[in-house]
């Protein structure tokens, strides 16, 4: 699905902190067939991914210790308000409002039960040009055991509603816009280490999720979650060589509605 421009408060946008941008490179290109180009010096080192010459994730230098990371972006029209809401309900800001080159306006912040999450207010770059095709952004999801504080936060500060659901003994919530998904939270599951904290994972969408799943582990990632059935289709979570972790799934129709 091709996108011009989002509705405030929908997700829409995707880079990987990484240590090492050319060996990302050379995996990501050859998973999705992302073409990667680098920004110049101004850039700081960011590449921009794009299939088909529309935009559709980034990757740049890892900001901060530990493993590598995807960051979700959510589009804001105003992206300092959003920072008084954030620390308004019991978040905090990581990064303050940050003007990048004429692309748009950066933030980045701590939601209130500890989950990363930035925001983006566009100028230039609207987010991604294309989204639920192969090897491209589809989902966005909270894993926490707060689940009604997580509800309360993102209620307050991007006006999502949550609905909650059982299917296969899993609750899952789904956060809306009106009536548009745009995002969903699950519990933690039993086998996450009590050490990882509350985090938002990021889902590409696969015509064929077994066959990405194995092409991961040719191109020297590994797979943490094997292919399995849920009820919007088939997905399985994998790592790059770095140990950044995402997801992929096959859907069984659009996961997410117009932006």
């Amino acid at each position: 699905m091709h996108v011009d421009s989002y509705t405030p408060g929908t997700p829409s946008w995707v880079d990987l902190g990484i240590p090492d941008i050319a060996a990302a490179t050379e995996f990501y290109s050859g998973l999705f067939g992302w073409q990667i180009e680098d920004m110049g010096p101004d850039a700081g080192g960011y590449a921009m991914a794009s299939l088909d010459g529309e935009p559709v994730a980034g990757l740049g230098p890892q900001q901060s210790p530990g493993p590598p990371y995807w960051t979700v972006y959510v589009t804001v029209e105003d992206a300092a308000a959003v920072a008084k809401l954030v620390q308004d309900n019991g978040g905090q800001v990581a990064m303050p409002p940050m003007q990048v080159m004429d692309a748009g306006t950066m933030a980045v912040f701590q939601d209130s039960v500890g989950a990363f999450i930035s925001v983006w207010e566009p100028a230039d770059h609207k987010g991604a040009g294309l989204v639920g095709e192969e090897g491209t952004f589809v989902w966005a999801e909270l894993t926490t055991d707060q689940l009604d504080d997580a509800s309360r936060f993102y209620g307050s500060v991007f006006g999502w509603e949550s609905e909650t659901s059982s299917a296969g003994g899993m609750e899952y919530t789904e956060f809306k816009l009106g009536e548009t998904p745009v995002a969903g939270m699950m519990p933690r599951p039993p086998m996450l280490p009590d050490e990882v904290p509350s985090y938002w994972g990021v889902y590409f969408a696969s015509d064929d999720c077994d066959a990405t799943a194995e092409k991961v582990k040719e191109l020297g990632g590994s797979v943490i979650v094997p292919p399995m059935d849920i009820p919007p289709g088939r997905f399985a979570v994998v790592a790059d060589p770095a140990g950044a972790s995402f997801s992929i799934m096959t859907t069984k129709g659009d996961l997410r509605a117009a932006p």
